[in-house]
């Protein structure tokens, strides 16, 4: 049974940090970059999808980043 997994970085303007939210078990980021934030989700879904699921070899994960911010307008 294929699962489709993904990753969303939330960003929280008052911390100023990119938080994670994820179906992949224990996987749980915040960081100060988006880029760090990317680096992260690769670094440690792999490990995470193996230990808490068992799953090897080459698996799909859904990437989105989810943000705004304000502008002053003159």
């Amino acid at each position: 049974m294929a699962k489709d997994f993904y990753v969303k970085a939330i960003w929280d303007p008052e911390a100023g940090v990119w938080c994670s939210e994820s179906n992949i078990i224990g996987l749980v980021l915040e960081t100060a970059t988006l880029g760090e934030f990317e680096n992260l989700a690769r670094h440690f879904a792999p490990e995470l999808l193996t230990e808490n699921l068992g799953i090897h070899g080459s698996v799909p994960v859904r990437f989105e980043a989810e943000g705004g911010f304000n502008v002053v307008v003159a």
